[in-house]
């Protein structure tokens, strides 16, 4: 149950993100970025990738044989910006999103150690 648990959270990091690509206006209102971008573009297709993040961690809540390629994917998205926000200065726009991801950090150990430890 614990672990479920976990996979949810992390799934619900990923949300917000996932959710601008159905709603596309998301990303003008929040990068402030004109629909007619190549930028847009590239935003647009970010949050696609973060609906795949999304399904495989909510996939993994409810699939065991999932959870180490659903670590590895959480672990991909959260380290890389974590490590790519701080390589930038640490953006204050971009704090909440890395404080999220710091929030995550500790649920994401524990369900990819429990993924890749002998059974």
């Amino acid at each position: 149950m614990l672990d479920r648990i976990a996979w949810l959270l992390l799934a619900l990091i990923h949300l917000m993100p996932a959710l601008a690509f159905f709603r596309p206006a998301m990303l003008t209102r929040l990068y402030a970025v004109d629909a007619q971008s190549p930028v847009f573009l590239l935003l647009h297709h970010r949050a696609a990738l973060f609906l795949v993040v999304l399904a495989i961690c909510v996939w993994a809540a409810f699939d065991p044989g999932v959870r180490r390629l659903a670590s590895l994917a959480a672990a991909i998205s959260m380290l890389s910006f974590l490590a790519l926000y701080w390589q930038a200065g640490s953006p204050p726009a971009l704090r909440p999103i890395a404080l999220a991801d710091l929030a995550g950090l500790p649920f994401l150990t524990i369900v990819a150690w429990r993924a890749f430890s002998p059974a």
